[in-house]
């Protein structure tokens, strides 16, 4: 079985729901707290194993590339103050070389597109997915590093999945599942966006995948599926009883920030968690309340 050592991030969209704050700026360096959200994929990643960051970005998403890059005058500045603190935090936002790759999405059709457009820089192995609008929060056991206990003992193709209302089972992808193990449930067929009532369970697909290369010949047949759109998820249910496809519930919090309140709350809660600033912020809460 091939370690996963690759991990894709999809982050071309225009930020829509945010502007006019990404008129200029790049969604995904939205700040929760004092990191941006592409900082805390890459972070899970990381803490996973992942070993090369590969940004399929957009137009005018030079901030990303230029973020995970060395800031000459912002470190010389602080190292001559001696500012070793801020020196520290600089320094876990930096991919040396050969650990980051950029390649461009040149229209918008949708995430199976998004994902294929790495094709060339993930090669014959499997790789993961992260969307950083999906901020899945567990900081002793990131949702990747989860997945990836799967991966290594099931094989195949991974994806976490979380249980949301019935009422809300239309947005999401939506899982048919097996015969269950714990957090691990085998997954009998996937559907993107069920008619109201009709989803065959509550278990969503949250913005995390571990999968076999074997997807891009899928990808590469241009099918539209919802809202006219390459779908990722399309692609997977073909690999269904063909390769091990199972969902793992992620044990953690979700955040969803690619939505303007989901975003706020996100910084609300992960603020209350930071020792430094917790007090300060739950003393302001229960002002308004």
């Amino acid at each position: 079985m091939k370690p996963v050592r690759k991990a894709i991030f999809p982050v071309a969209g225009f930020g829509t729901r945010f502007l006019p704050a990404t008129k200029a700026v790049p969604k995904e360096m939205l700040p929760v707290v004092d990191r941006p959200l592409i900082q805390y994929a890459v972070d899970e990643a990381r803490a996973a194993g992942i070993e090369q960051m590969i940004f399929v970005t957009g137009r005018n998403k030079y901030a990303i590339e230029d973020y995970f890059d060395s800031a000459y005058e912002i470190e010389t500045d602080l190292a001559a103050k001696n500012k070793t603190e801020f020196l520290e935090r600089l320094e876990a936002t930096r991919l040396a070389p050969g650990k980051a790759a950029f390649v461009r999405q040149q229209q918008m059709l949708g995430l199976g597109h998004a994902v294929a457009c790495a094709r060339a820089l993930v090669g014959d192995e499997p790789f993961a997915v992260l969307l950083p609008d999906e901020l899945l929060w567990n900081a002793a056991n990131p949702c990747l590093k989860q997945m990836v206990g799967t991966y290594e003992r099931k094989g195949g193709n991974v994806v976490a999945v979380l249980e949301v209302p019935e009422d809300q089972t239309h947005k999401y992808g939506i899982v048919d599942p097996g015969t269950s193990e714990g957090a691990v449930t085998e997954i009998r067929r996937m559907i993107e966006k069920p008619t109201a009532g009709t989803a065959p369970s509550r278990l969503a697909i949250v913005g995390r995948y571990i999968l076999q290369p074997e997807i891009f010949d899928l990808l590469d047949r241009n099918e539209r599926g919802a809202g006219g759109e390459i779908q990722l998820t399309d692609a997977m249910a073909k690999l269904i009883g063909v390769q091990p496809f199972h969902a793992q519930t992620f044990d953690g919090e979700r955040h969803d920030c690619g939505d303007n309140a989901g975003f706020i709350q996100a910084n609300i809660a992960l603020a209350l968690e930071r020792p430094e600033i917790a007090d300060s912020v739950r003393a302001f809460i229960r002002t308004l309340v």
